[in-house]
């Protein structure tokens, strides 16, 4: 996952293996995954969150995404989750069209969130979905 993760964030800071087992060691946390795909999330309390979104660049635009994105909200729902949210790059544009196609609408911004490796700030928008 690490890998993946790396291949797919090389612009922004990408997670290393111990940090990903750190997130799935949490009782609340999920893997959903793909070959050559994976989506880390949490439900707790009635909310669910995508923590990150992994995509193989060399097969983006082919589904896999929005395969995962939509097994998320079943699981969210099964785990009792009535709401959802994400953060993502605001120059992600991409990602902003897939997760809207998939329910999400901007409820926030977060402003000079994320550190590019030039050291550029980017705003983070949180998205939410009902449910």
């Amino acid at each position: 996952m690490a890998h993946l993760h790396r291949a797919c964030f090389a612009n922004l800071r990408s997670w290393p293996a111990a940090e990903i087992g750190e997130v799935l060691r949490n009782p609340f946390a999920f893997a959903l995954t793909q070959e050559r795909a994976f989506l880390l999330g949490r439900a707790l309390a009635g909310e669910a969150e995508i923590i990150t979104l992994a995509v193989d660049p060399a097969v983006q635009r082919q589904g896999l995404g929005r395969a995962l994105v939509r097994a998320f909200l079943q699981t969210a729902r099964q785990k009792e989750a009535q709401s959802a949210f994400l953060e993502v790059a605001a120059d992600n544009f991409a990602a902003l069209a897939l997760y809207k196609d998939c329910g999400f609408a901007q409820s926030g911004l977060r402003r000079a969130y994320y550190r590019t490796q030039s050291g550029k700030m980017v705003d983070a928008i949180v998205m939410t979905c009902l449910l």
